[in-house]
C-alpha cells in the first residue's frame, strides 16, 4: 500500500533533544515523595509517566478519590512543562528538518505530529521555527489520556489525517515511537539521534533506520515503488 501520511515525534526527531531528563525526574520524584508516595517504588531511571502510574495506585488507595490524583497529576505535569519550555527556548531544529518537511509536502503527503511534551512547549517550538503550517494535526500529551507507547496519540492523529496505519510512516528517535508503530502496523522509521541506539530502535520494531531526515522522502519514494 502506498504511503499517504507521515507522523513525526518532535524532541530528538525534528528538534534537538536537550531536555534535562535527570533533573526533571529528580524534581518529580522529590515532589511525589513529599506527598507520601514511598521512595522505594520510585526511581529516577523511569519516566515521569511511569512514576505517575505508580503514584495513581498509591494516591487512590490512600484517599479513595480520583480528584486527589488529578491534583497530583496536574502538579507533576506543571513541573514537566517548566523544564520543557526551558528546553524549547534553547533547542534548534535538526539538520535537514525543514528540507524534509518541504519535500514531503511537495509529495502531497499528510503530515502529523505526536509528542509527549505539553501543548504549550510544542507550539513554542513550532512557532519559533515557523514549521507549524506543515502539520495537519498536532497531538501533545494534553489531548489524550495515555501517551506513547500507548497508541492513543497516533490513533487520534490518524483519525484527523484520515489515514490508514499501514499507509503511514511513523518517525521517531525512541523505543516508544517504534513500539506504537509496530502495534498499529504502521511503517516504523527510527532516527538514532542519541536517545535510543540503532539496535534499540530495531529491537523495538523499526522497519527502517535513517541517519538524516533528508533521507526520509527518498525512503518513502522507494517504499512506494516496491
Amino acid at each position: 500500500m502506498p504511503i499517504e501520511a507521515v507522523i513525526f515525534d518532535l524532541d530528538g526527531t525534528l528538534a534537538n533533544f536537550n531536555l534535562d531528563f535527570k533533573a526533571l525526574r529528580s524534581e518529580v520524584r522529590s515532589y511525589l515523595m513529599r506527598i507520601g508516595v514511598p521512595s522505594s517504588v520510585l526511581t529516577v531511571n523511569e519516566s515521569i509517566f511511569e512514576m505517575l502510574k505508580k503514584s495513581e495506585i498509591y494516591v487512590k488507595n490512600k484517599s479513595k478519590s480520583n480528584e486527589a490524583f488529578e491534583e497530583v497529576r496536574s502538579q507533576v505535569l506543571a513541573i514537566a512543562e517548566k523544564f520543557e519550555l526551558e528546553a524549547a527556548s534553547s533547542t534548534s531544529l535538526l539538520s535537514g528538518a525543514n528540507e524534509a518537511l518541504k519535500d514531503l509536502k511537495k509529495m502531497k503527503l499528510k503530515i502529523g505530529l505526536c509528542t509527549t511534551s505539553s501543548e504549550k512547549a510544542a507550539n513554542y517550538i513550532l512557532q519559533r521555527f515557523k514549521i507549524g503550517d506543515f502539520f495537519e494535526v498536532t497531538v501533545p500529551r494534553n489531548k489524550v489520556k495515555y501517551v506513547k507507547p500507548h497508541t492513543e496519540q497516533f490513533e487520534l492523529a490518524l483519525k484527523v489525517l484520515g489515514a490508514k496505519p499501514e499507509a503511514t510512516v511513523i518517525v521517531g528517535d525512541s523505543n516508544v515511537d517504534m513500539q506504537s508503530a509496530k502495534e498499529l502496523k504502521a511503517v516504523a522509521v527510527g532516527l538514532p539521534t542519541g536517545y535510543s541506539s540503532q539496535k534499540q530502535l530495531v529491537d523495538s520494531g523499526a522497519n527502517y533506520i535513517i541517519t538524516s531526515l533528508t533521507d526520509l522522502p527518498i525512503l518513502i519514494e522507494k517504499i512506494n515503488k516496491d
